[in-house]
């Protein structure tokens, strides 16, 4: 299960009626991981001129690894979590997150992060199987 949902979140999505602070707050508490990942790459996107920061540190555990997982491959997840801190997510390699500027979307310096290139490039016999 990715999300521990509280039952009176769950009726209010029942009825389709659950905003998006609701909905973030229950990914903060859910994979308390990843939420520290990438509200560590926003905060840091934020204060740099860099148009992007990352966080490519192998997380301590699977328990980890899945948590950011399944964060950042649900569109809903991801999504979520690029609205509350308003920036755009990349993923690699099972732990690389970065937080790029709004901004810097379509740029050159994002279109690379993003490329078929980069993943290869930053791929390594022990991240494999990660």
């Amino acid at each position: 299960m990715s999300l521990d949902v509280p039952a009176a979140l769950l009726e209010r999505a029942e009825s389709g009626q659950v905003d998006d602070a609701e909905f973030v707050a229950c990914v903060r508490e859910s994979l308390p991981y990843a939420w520290a990942v990438v509200s560590d790459v926003a905060a840091r996107s934020a204060a740099t001129v860099d148009e992007f920061a990352d966080h490519a540190v192998p997380p301590p555990s699977e328990k980890e690894r899945g948590q950011l997982l399944r964060a950042l491959a649900s569109d809903a997840i991801r999504g979520g979590l690029e609205r509350h801190f308003g920036v755009k997510l990349a993923f690699q390699n099972c732990h690389r997150v970065a937080a790029f500027k709004l901004s810097a979307v379509g740029g050159e310096t994002y279109q690379d992060f993003i490329s078929p290139v980069a993943q290869i490039r930053n791929q390594s016999p022990e991240l494999r199987d990660c």
